[in-house]
Formats: structure tokens, sequence, C-alpha cells
């Protein structure tokens, strides 16, 4: 379908916001555009709280109402593994805690470049297993687990899945993957047809590759490209939400394909469209804060 207008609208206000040349550009001018957020009116919850994790990770904890033994959400954040924070997710965290009824906690892991693969992977399956077993304290039940997070963080919230599976650690009910990135070979036909002018760009990828991998073309690794993993049958029950305008939309659905090939559960959703990012823009938009219940309901049902 067309282009849906709050896209459009929201795609006009970016224009030039990120005219960067990632030739040159370091993280710290990056984040400097990218950490500022959307402005909103928070959404009220019942509790919402700091913690600190193994290694001195940051998180927040959302909780919908004060009752004992909620399930557990933990989130992962987007942001190219270079950006990206509690603070720039916390509407969307909010919205989450909401609509599913779990208490969510969102975990600031470490970034690129500072922090490269497999680093942030790493912080991913540890503070998962940390918040388990942590359940108690937390007021959570843990036998109720599910993984969520949005591009960058959806490609953690697989490796996490998938670390916790090889690992024998707890296995989550659900996985929730808002267009993420499964590939760094970054050369499918939604790449070329969306290279520039839909907000995430194929130079953009290029660039977030290089400061995660330290290069980029580089050696695959499926644990950083789940497209290529081997292990996609030990999924849980996931599901994957595509944009229809974004170069990341066919790695991501050519993931969901091969991981339903491989017997895991699958529900795939093109959210039509819409852009990348799109899962943060529910406050402006009406189309994506349908997607975003959709996907709430679905995580609601598979935390029953």
């Amino acid at each position: 379908m067309a282009l849906d207008p709050h896209m459009q609208a929201l795609l006009d206000q970016f224009a030039g916001a990120f005219a960067l040349d990632f030739d040159t550009l370091d993280a710290t001018t990056y984040r400097s555009f990218a950490d500022q957020g959307l402005a909103g009116e928070p959404v009220a919850l019942a509790e919402v709280r700091e913690l600190r994790l193994a290694d001195d990770l940051p998180a927040r904890l959302y909780r919908p109402s004060g009752e004992a033994g909620l399930p557990l959400l933990v989130f992962f954040h987007g942001g190219g593994f270079v950006a990206g924070t509690l603070d720039t997710h916390d509407d969307l965290c909010r919205r989450l805690a909401l609509a599913t009824g779990a208490a969510v906690v969102s975990v600031g892991y470490r970034l690129a470049p500072e922090t490269r693969f497999p680093g942030p992977a790493e912080d991913c399956y540890r503070a998962t297993c940390e918040l388990v077993e942590r359940a108690a304290e937390l007021g959570v039940d843990a036998s109720r687990l599910a993984l969520a997070g949005d591009s960058a963080g959806g490609n953690l919230s697989i490796a996490a899945a998938r670390l916790l599976n090889q690992r024998g650690g707890p296995r989550p009910s659900a996985l929730c993957l808002f267009y993420p990135v499964t590939d760094q070979s970054c050369g499918s036909a939604s790449y070329r047809e969306f290279a520039k002018g839909h907000f995430l760009e194929a130079s953009m990828m290029h660039w977030f590759w290089r400061q995660y991998l330290g290069q980029w073309p580089a050696p695959l690794d499926a644990l950083a490209s789940p497209l290529h993993a081997t292990d996609l049958g030990s999924l849980p029950p996931t599901l994957l939400m595509s944009a229809e305008y974004d170069p990341l939309r066919d790695e991501g659905e050519a993931f969901a394909e091969r991981a339903r090939a491989a017997g895991a559960e699958v529900a795939l959703v093109r959210a039509e469209g819409m852009i990348h990012g799109f899962a943060s823009f529910a406050p402006f938009a009406p189309r994506a804060a349908a997607y975003l219940a959709e996907a709430a309901a679905w995580l609601r049902g598979n935390l029953a």
C-alpha cells in the first residue's frame, strides 16, 4: 500500500536531521542526534523503577499494576548497536507494559564501538538470566518470560534466545521482534529499493555494522547474522513484524520463513505503509499504534 501519511509527515520532519557523513562519522556525534527521542506525555503506570544489573548495566522496570506474579517481558532497545538508551525507548516500554499486562524490564546493554560483538549479545543473555534469578525480588513470574526488541534490539533478542537454549538457561515463552536486523550482508532487494529516503538508510546500516563488528564486510557469524543460523527450530513462539518501507524488510521476513521451515512457530506480519521504527512512532500514527496493539495482544496471549 502507499506510504502512510503519518509516516510521510515524520519523514518530512526528519528531513536533513540525519544528513551525516557516514565515512567520517564517530559514535559520539551520531548519538547526539539519535538519542534525542520524541517528546510526548508519559503513559502512567503503577511503578517505574531504575535497576542495576551485573557489570553495572542500567535497567528500568515498568509495572502496569501492583499485582504480584506478573509475566516478565525483557526488552532490548534498537539503535544500530551504537545508540539508543532506556530513555529513547521509555514510551514504547510503557505502552508494552500497559497493553500486555506484563512487567517490562528494559536493559541498557553496552554499545559499539566501545563494546563490539559479541559483547552486547552476551550482555542481553546475562541480563535475562539475572532477571529470572531475581524474579521474587522483582515480584514477577519468571515461568512466563518473553523477550522483545526493535531493530538491533530484535537481533539481540534472537541472540539471547539462542544462547539461553544453547547454554541450558530459562526458556522464554515468546519472542517478539520489531523489524529486526538479521543479516550482515545488506544485500536484499529491499535494501536496494529503500536505500535512501525512508528514515533508516543503507549507508547507515553499513556504518552500524562497521561499529559493531569492527569492519564491514566481515566474516559471517551466525550470532550476529541469525538469518544464517542452523538452530532456528529451537526458538520459542515468535512474532516478527516487518515494515513495508524498510531496507530490513526482506531479511526480517526471510528470517521468519527460515525459522518456520526449521520447525519454530512463527507469526509474520508485514506492517503495511510503515517505515523502520514505527513501533516507537505509535503516539503520532494511528496505524502504527494499531500494529503495536496487535503485537501486545499476541504477547499477552502467549504469556497467559
